[in-house]
C-alpha cells in the first residue's frame, strides 16, 4: 500500500496523457514512436515509481469506441431497444437494417466491429431466414450477438459463425431489458482499448480494471455538484483528439427508455480535433451554417489547412458547434435534446486548456440564436482541473 493510501489516476487519450495525484496533475502529449507504457514511464517514471499497483488507476478513450451494424424485426421495439443499449454503451452505429427489408440495404466495406441481430418476444419464433445469413456471407465482422427470442436462438447458432446468444432484450410485457447486451458491449469496448493500443501492458503498472474514459466521465455526474459548480439541467461535453463524447441527463430526452442510469452518453467517434482532424473538417465543410461562424470568428476556410494553435482552437469551437448541432432538431443524431432546457454547458478534456470561457460562450450564443433562433444563453463552465475525471475514478 502506498503511503498515505494516496492514489494515482491515469488517463491514456488518443493524443495525450495526464496523471493526478493528491497534490498535482500533470499532461503530456503521446509520443507515438514509444509504446505507451515506455512513453509514460519515459515521461513520469519517478511519478509512476511512488505506487504500488493496487494504488494505480487508468482509464483510456485512447481508440475512439467500437463501430456497430444492428439487424432487427421491428423500428418500436427491437431496433429501437438495441440501439438505445448501443448508444448508452458508447458503441458507434454505422447503420440499422430493418430485416424484412434487408436485400435493399447495401453491405458496408469497412470492418465491423460487432453486428447485433435483435427481434421478437420469447414466445415467437421463426423471424429470420436464409435471407439473413446471406448478408452476413458478405459482411465482415469481427464479432456478432444475438438478443432476441430464446426459439431462435439455436437455428441462428447453426447458421451464424461464432455467434454469442444472450437472453433478449425485449421481455414479454414488450419492456427492455438491457444488462445483459449493455455488459457485453462494455467488454467488448474494454477489451478493444486493450487490444488496439497496447493498453494491456499498462497492466505491469497496475492491479485494478482499466476503464473507458466515456464510463469513468459518466460516472461521476450524479456527484458534479460536489465538484463543478453548475446549474441545473446540464449537458456535458468531453472533446478529445479522436472523438467528442456528450453526456445528458435522461430527463433532456422526450422518450428516454434507458431504466438503470440517470445519465446517458453519446459517442461521436469521427469528431476529434487531432486523430479525427480530417473527419472534423468533412463535417465543418458540410455544415450549412459552418461558413457563416467562422465569418463570426473573423477567419476563413483557409484556416483548415494551417497548423497553428489559432487552427486548433477554431477547430475546438467548430467541434462544440457541430454536437450541438447534431443533438438538436436540424441534426442526424439518434437522440434530440432538449437544448432549451439546460442552463449549463459543462466542458471537459484538453479543450479546457486551450479555449476560454468566453471563447466557448461565443459559440454557445452563436448556435442559440442561429439554430434554435433563442435568446437563451446557457452558461460555460470549464472543469480545468480534471475534477470530474478524478471524481469519477473515486466514486
Amino acid at each position: 500500500m502506498t503511503e498515505n493510501n494516496e492514489k494515482l489516476l491515469i488517463d491514456v487519450g488518443s493524443t495525450y496523457f495526464k496523471l493526478s495525484t493528491v497534490d498535482n496533475i500533470e499532461q503530456h502529449f503521446r509520443d507515438f514512436n514509444r509504446d505507451i507504457l515506455d512513453d509514460l514511464r519515459n515521461k513520469c517514471g519517478d511519478t509512476i515509481a511512488r505506487f504500488e499497483k493496487d494504488d494505480v488507476f487508468i482509464c483510456s478513450s485512447a481508440n475512439g469506441g467500437l463501430s456497430t451494424l444492428i439487424i432487427g424485426v421491428t423500428h418500436s421495439f427491437s431496433l429501437k431497444y438495441a440501439i438505445n443499449i448501443a448508444f448508452n454503451s458508447g458503441i458507434n452505429i454505422i447503420d440499422t437494417i430493418l430485416f424484412q427489408d434487408i436485400g435493399e440495404y447495401s453491405v458496408p466495406s469497412d470492418l465491423v466491429d460487432v453486428v447485433i441481430i435483435v427481434g421478437g418476444v420469447d414466445s415467437h419464433s421463426g423471424l429470420f431466414s436464409e435471407e439473413l445469413y446471406q448478408y452476413l456471407g458478405q459482411l465482415r465482422y469481427s464479432n456478432a450477438v444475438f438478443v432476441g427470442s430464446s426459439q431462435d436462438a439455436k437455428k441462428l447458432q447453426e447458421n451464424v459463425e461464432d455467434l454469442v446468444v444472450l437472453p433478449n432484450i425485449i421481455d414479454d410485457r414488450l419492456h427492455i431489458v438491457e444488462e445483459h447486451l449493455k455488459l457485453y458491449l462494455t467488454n467488448l469496448y474494454q477489451q478493444d482499448i486493450e487490444g488496439k493500443e497496447d493498453i494491456k501492458n499498462l497492466y505491469q503498472i497496475t492491479s485494478n480494471q482499466i476503464f473507458s474514459t466515456p464510463y469513468i466521465v459518466n460516472r461521476a455526474l450524479p456527484h458534479i455538484e460536489s465538484r463543478v459548480s453548475v446549474a441545473n439541467p446540464f449537458i456535458l461535453l468531453d472533446i478529445g483528439g479522436a472523438t467528442t463524447d456528450i453526456h445528458y441527463s435522461k430527463d433532456l430526452v422526450d422518450e428516454n427508455i434507458v431504466t438503470e442510469n440517470e445519465y446517458d452518453r453519446l459517442v461521436f467517434k469521427r469528431l476529434g480535433v487531432y486523430k479525427s482532424r480530417q473527419s472534423l473538417v468533412l463535417a465543418a465543410q458540410s455544415n450549412e451554417f459552418v461558413y457563416e461562424l467562422l465569418m463570426h470568428l473573423g477567419v476563413t476556410e483557409n484556416i483548415y489547412n494551417e497548423d497553428s494553435e489559432k487552427a486548433t482552437r477554431i477547430l475546438m469551437q467548430l467541434a462544440i458547434f457541430l454536437v450541438l448541432y447534431k443533438m438538436s432538431p436540424r441534426g442526424e443524431a439518434y437522440i434530440s435534446l432538449k437544448l432549451l432546457a439546460i442552463n449549463s454547458i459543462v466542458l471537459t478534456g484538453g479543450i479546457t486548456k486551450v479555449l476560454t470561457v468566453e471563447d466557448i460562450q461565443t459559440i454557445i450564443a452563436f448556435f442559440y440564436r442561429k439554430i434554435l433562433t433563442s435568446d437563451h444563453n446557457p452558461v460555460a463552465v470549464l472543469d480545468s482541473n480534471y475534477d470530474i475525471w478524478t471524481l469519477g475514478t473515486k466514486v
